[in-house]
């Protein structure tokens, strides 16, 4: 039974009284739309609609009245990172009520679209599930360290504020290279690819995306990422880039890593910056270009 003809019902068996103020609110709530209406209170005085953004997503406006109204103004909440200032007199509706959301919810999208790239993009920890009220990111940036990102509702792509979680070491260094490279920071870029900017390196995709692109662990340091270090420079937090071209094998490393595992070796040769030798796991000849500076 939907909502509208459940308290037509309840009318006609006397279970709500016909006041001027029920007509009232029938009477708004068939204006705004009886599909639209989420939930509406026994008493009638509260009221929850259903409103959807031009991306589709669904965001739920509650709606709270004194049996005053419409002398007294509504009270309302939503699902947004800050509330929107309720225009109302004693001529205001409901209806005007959910137009002004859905304005307010038409000035978010830049802000929402950005934070679905943030989390299409990367590594996020918290919050588990995304909420349209929630302005804030926790990305894994390395094994031991995250960054919380707070994002500005009405300019997104502008610098957000940030901390750093991690070791006193790795949150010093994070830190330094925060503020040395945040001039590079454009309105005119992604968040992915101004984070990108900023760091010198991708930072880690979401775990299902790693696992689809077959991003694993190093054969030789058993990690996915190296560590935050500046004496890694460029490296520094990266995934494995390097991987065995015999089909058979396929092992990833790091090529930090198995440039170190090459010096060991005494049957390697180098030639300028890359050493020749053999992979680690299946001997198949293998090339490492090498940085001469880390």
């Amino acid at each position: 039974m939907d909502v509208s003809k459940k308290f037509a019902d309840q009318s006609s068996c006397g279970q709500l009284m016909p006041t001027s103020f029920s007509r009232r609110i029938y009477s708004e709530v068939e204006e705004v739309g009886w599909e639209h209406l989420v939930k509406l209170g026994e008493d009638l005085t509260f009221l929850s609609f259903r409103v959807m953004d031009t991306k589709g997503r669904v965001h739920i406006l509650e709606i709270t009245l004194d049996e005053t109204y419409p002398k007294c103004p509504p009270s309302v909440s939503a699902d947004v990172p800050y509330n929107f200032s309720l225009e109302c007199s004693s001529h205001s509706n409901l209806r005007d009520v959910v137009q002004q959301f859905q304005k307010h919810v038409d000035k978010l999208q830049d802000f929402w679209s950005t934070l679905d790239d943030i989390d299409r993009s990367f590594w996020v920890t918290d919050p588990k599930h995304s909420h349209c009220a929630t302005s804030y990111r926790q990305i894994k940036i390395g094994n031991d360290c995250s960054i919380i990102l707070s994002i500005n509702a009405n300019d997104p792509l502008s610098l957000p504020e940030c901390r750093f979680l991690g070791s006193d070491t790795t949150v010093n260094f994070l830190r330094d290279i925060w503020k040395r490279n945040c001039k590079r920071w454009t309105k005119d870029k992604s968040f992915p690819e101004n984070l990108a900017r900023v760091f010198d390196t991708q930072l880690p995709q979401p775990p299902h995306v790693q696992k689809n692109e077959e991003q694993v662990e190093c054969g030789i340091c058993y990690a996915q990422y190296l560590p935050i270090d500046d004496e890694l420079g460029a490296k520094s937090g990266s995934a494995t880039d390097y991987t065995c071209e015999n089909g058979n094998c396929n092992r990833a490393f790091h090529s930090v890593c198995l440039g170190d595992w090459l010096r060991s070796i005494t049957t390697t040769r180098q030639s300028f910056d890359v050493l020749f030798g053999n992979c680690p796991y299946c001997s198949d000849p293998i090339a490492v270009k090498i940085s001469t500076k880390k």
